[in-house]
């Protein structure tokens, strides 16, 4: 089970007692909030894509959208989603509980700009009700991320 192997992964880091576990779900940016007691803004959603070919997360601010415009300049191509019923295969967690930690090896990680607006943020623990609270620098160094990038924009409120 993913959130086992993240579990086991987070020992590295001493901070496997420290996922937090959910009798409902977390798997999206809004249940993870209503669960945690916290912002929307404050969950750190991460979102899987392909990149020729390339598995990659991007780690966003809950309250971000990806920018197309961005998105393809940083990555000089058009936004292509991991297919719904291939993200586990291909990342390594299943829709709802996709998180930076224990993917596949082959996955590259991106942190998103619009995290460092935060002291602490709640990303998912590889299952559909887990989450961990991280300062920057912790999901710096639990992510294993390749580097900083900006590809979002707020979600504008409805």
């Amino acid at each position: 089970m993913s959130l086992e192997n993240v579990k086991n992964y987070m020992k590295k880091y001493k901070l496997e007692k420290d996922i937090l576990e959910f009798p409902v779900s977390s798997a999206t940016v809004k249940e993870a909030a209503e669960a945690i007691g916290c912002r929307e803004a404050d969950i750190a959603k991460t979102m899987s894509f392909l990149v020729d070919e390339q598995p990659i997360v991007i780690v966003v601010a809950g309250d971000r959208k990806i920018d197309n415009s961005k998105y393809k300049q940083e990555f000089h191509k058009k936004a292509k989603m991991v297919p719904f019923d291939q993200v586990d295969e291909i990342i390594g967690h299943e829709v709802g509980g996709v998180c930076p930690f224990a993917v596949k090896e082959n996955v590259e990680v991106y942190l998103d700009e619009s995290l460092k607006e935060f002291e602490f943020v709640y990303p998912a623990c590889g299952s559909h009700n887990s989450a961990i609270k991280l300062t920057i620098p912790q999901l710096e160094e639990t992510s294993n991320y390749k580097k900083w990038i900006d590809v979002c924009k707020k979600i504008e409120e409805e």
